[in-house]
């Protein structure tokens, strides 16, 4: 235990509260069990040591940072950690990669039921389950899924802009008072580029000459570990998949041919279905589909991106184009509170109702004439136009 308790104060000391995302006030941390899931870099772990360190400090005695991919657990039990934690006073426990655990659900649910005062937090893969664990804690638990940093969140941390949030309803009935209000703030265009090559992970200000390094390690280890671990994929076709997700990030968006990816990747149909979405639930891919409602969804999806424009400029083997970083940073931004679906005529249909086509200043909206509720997302533009709203202002939404 005295292990456990050195770390923590060790990585406490070192956590830096200057760059704090707003994300740390939307969470009810009052609450008996939450559960943060999130792709591996977005930051979940840090977010938890700023928390502990603004509201606890040093004490170790109501509150304890636990990784449990911590060697510790090898000899010793999570279940025996809190006994001896709680005896001592403890009142919140931290629990990190939860999934690195391998009972954690049914401890996890043991602890909740045996300690009725205790809060618990616990963080683990975008992959986990919460409810189809082998304990379900769907019932007990608040579950939160952090994203990377939005552009609104970007400029807070890096350029010092502060701006508020707003709801997509906010956005699309009064572009234009928020387009006015954003620019007597900034220019909203100055930053954008850079926020598409290197904003949405919160390494950015480490080394920014190991930026892309930095994602492709994240994506390898959510390849070579998490997938085997969290989803029995078979290790022998990891490689397969990495250059299955390389040709999905290399040209325009991906209007699925199955057949093709098969061809190039040396994998059945079956399979290569199944491992889209895996890569889909890994954040790594985004899936597309006319319909999210309907059993198309157990078939192919219409259309691939990958989920944030970030990765598509670290894994692509070719010349990014504009038009598809555009296109990724706009689902990225949406799909966080909104359900994103691809639209035959325009690009992208939201929530089921709001039809958007994305492209530059001088995109004319043919494709979506006549079409209700329908709205062109525009890049190189810093204020609204009737229904063309400039594409950066979708990033003000978390």
């Amino acid at each position: 235990m005295e292990t456990l308790i050195n770390r923590h104060k060790r990585l406490i000391s070192q956590v830096k509260t200057n760059l704090v995302r707003s994300y740390i006030d939307k969470i009810d941390w009052d609450t008996k069990l939450i559960a943060i899931r999130g792709a591996r870099g977005v930051g979940k772990t840090t977010l938890l040591l700023q928390y502990i360190k603004l509201n606890y400090g040093n004490d170790t005695k109501r509150c304890l940072y636990v990784s449990l991919d911590s060697l510790y657990f090898s000899q010793h039990s999570l279940s025996e950690c809190v006994e001896k934690f709680y005896q001592n006073g403890g009142e919140h426990l931290f629990l990190d990669e939860v999934h690195k655990y391998p009972s954690w659900s049914v401890e996890i649910k043991n602890i909740y039921d045996e300690y009725p005062d205790l809060k618990i937090v616990f963080t683990g893969s975008s992959l986990i389950n919460i409810l189809n664990a082998e304990a379900d804690l769907s019932r007990r638990c608040i579950a939160y899924d952090m994203q990377g940093l939005s552009y609104r969140e970007f400029l807070s941390l890096y350029k010092k802009i502060d701006l508020p949030s707003y709801s997509l309803n906010e956005i699309l009935g009064n572009a234009d008072d928020i387009c006015n209000k954003v620019n007597e703030k900034t220019r909203p265009l100055q930053y954008f580029d850079e926020y598409l090559r290197y904003g949405y992970y919160p390494f950015y200000l480490e080394k920014t000459q190991d930026y892309y390094t930095r994602i492709e390690n994240v994506t390898n280890m959510i390849l070579d570990i998490e997938l085997p671990q969290l989803c029995g994929v078979d290790v022998g076709n990891i490689r397969k998949i990495k250059a299955l997700l390389q040709v999905m990030a290399s040209g325009f968006p991906m209007m699925v041919d199955i057949t093709r990816l098969g061809t190039l990747s040396g994998l059945s149909r079956t399979t290569i279905l199944s491992y889209l979405q895996y890569l889909d639930r890994a954040k790594l891919i985004s899936l597309l589909y006319s319909d999210e409602t309907s059993v198309k969804k157990m078939q192919k999806p219409d259309k691939i991106l990958m989920e944030n424009a970030n990765l598509l400029y670290a894994i692509s083997s070719e010349t990014v184009n504009i038009g598809t970083a555009r296109e990724t940073y706009f689902c990225n931004q949406l799909r966080n509170s909104h359900t994103v679906e691809y639209a035959p005529k325009g690009d992208f249909r939201i929530d089921g109702k709001y039809t958007f086509e994305i492209g530059g200043k001088s995109k004319d909206g043919k494709q979506i004439a006549n079409i209700e509720n329908a709205y062109i997302a525009a890049a190189d533009t810093e204020y609204a136009n009737g229904n063309k709203l400039p594409i950066w202002l979708f990033g003000m939404m978390y």
